[in-house]
């Protein structure tokens, strides 16, 4: 009897379970985004808001939380309720972290379960007009012929664009200084006012300023062209074989969110990111569109960690 007791409870718990992912979402959802407005993962969150309300019923309210890498957010959605109502616009800043930060509130593979990726992004190695450096192999050539003399600008000690900067010495064993600033907008401006010399603006930060010829851009950083500047070549494909610094957003929900929930997350983001609509707008923020299944991003986020973690140590980056 007691058996018997304890298969009718199991089963009326999974039936619980289930209507609750089919009735879910019933309320808001909040999507958290660890950088200001105006940034890349605010704005994907804002394009994707609209289609989302339409595929899931609920409005997708997008909070801020900017500071400290992203990691602000971070903590705050791994200690949120595992109900699927609080998400995280992951950036690939946040996967820089475990190796940056020795005291994170978190663990992001264990407190972190993947929905999907959304899109992934590069940056423009840019060197400002005056410098004779018209392509890669001159600028590597110049930069060896002057150790330490050329300066390139960055987003901050350990973003993206440092650690971009810093795979560019490791690889093409030359020394370029570093000077971060608070964002890569500062940096491009500094590099277009004669400033420092290099620097890793977007993709759509770098047209308007190329086309004016305030600033030359010489190549992509991610391992393929951008499709918004199809003529410009990947570093690696102008002379430093094997270089592939991208950026990637994606979605994630605490640990212990119900795997139906995260199945119906992964689906609806799948279809409205692969939208035409969606697919142009995010093209047009310098981003390349791309979904996955929760395992295939979780496999990817481990190898980013681990990657990271061997170039900061590579390149000697201060952690905090």
């Amino acid at each position: 009897m007691f058996w018997l007791f304890v298969g009718i409870a199991a089963c009326a718990n999974l039936s619980i379970l289930d209507s609750s992912a089919q009735s879910y979402p019933i309320k808001p959802i909040r999507l958290f985004v660890g950088f200001s407005a105006g940034s890349a993962p605010d704005a994907i969150g804002r394009t994707l808001a609209p289609i989302l309300l339409e595929n899931l019923g609920q409005p997708l309210i997008i909070e801020n939380r900017g500071g400290a890498g992203g990691s602000i957010a971070t903590a705050t959605v791994a200690k949120a309720p595992a109900d699927g109502y609080t998400l995280l616009m992951m950036a690939a800043a946040d996967t820089l972290q475990p190796a940056l930060r020795a005291n994170l509130p978190y663990d992001l593979e264990r407190d972190l379960a993947p929905v999907s990726m959304v899109a992934t992004g590069t940056a423009v190695l840019s060197v400002h007009p005056s410098l004779p450096a018209r392509n890669v192999k001159e600028l590597i050539t110049l930069a060896r012929a002057h150790p330490g003399k050329l300066n390139y600008g960055s987003s901050g000690v350990g973003s993206s664009s440092h650690l971009m900067g810093e795979l560019f010495n490791l690889m093409a064993e030359v020394k370029i200084a570093h000077v971060p600033y608070k964002g890569s907008a500062d940096s491009a401006i500094a590099t277009v006012a004669g400033q420092i010399e290099v620097s890793f603006p977007s993709v759509v930060a770098v047209g308007s300023l190329v086309a004016a010829r305030k600033l030359r851009a010489l190549a992509v950083t991610s391992a393929k062209r951008s499709s918004l500047l199809p003529s410009l070549p990947t570093v690696s494909e102008a002379g430093l074989t094997g270089y592939d610094r991208s950026t990637f957003f994606g979605v994630v929900v605490p640990t212990g969110v119900p795997k139906d929930i995260i199945t119906r997350l992964n689906a609806v983001l799948g279809k409205v990111v692969n939208t035409p609509e969606i697919k142009a707008l995010l093209i047009k923020q310098g981003l390349e569109p791309q979904t996955s299944t929760p395992e295939q991003f979780a496999s990817f986020i481990h190898a980013q960690i681990a990657q990271n973690a061997k170039l900061i140590k590579l390149v000697g980056v201060k952690t905090q």
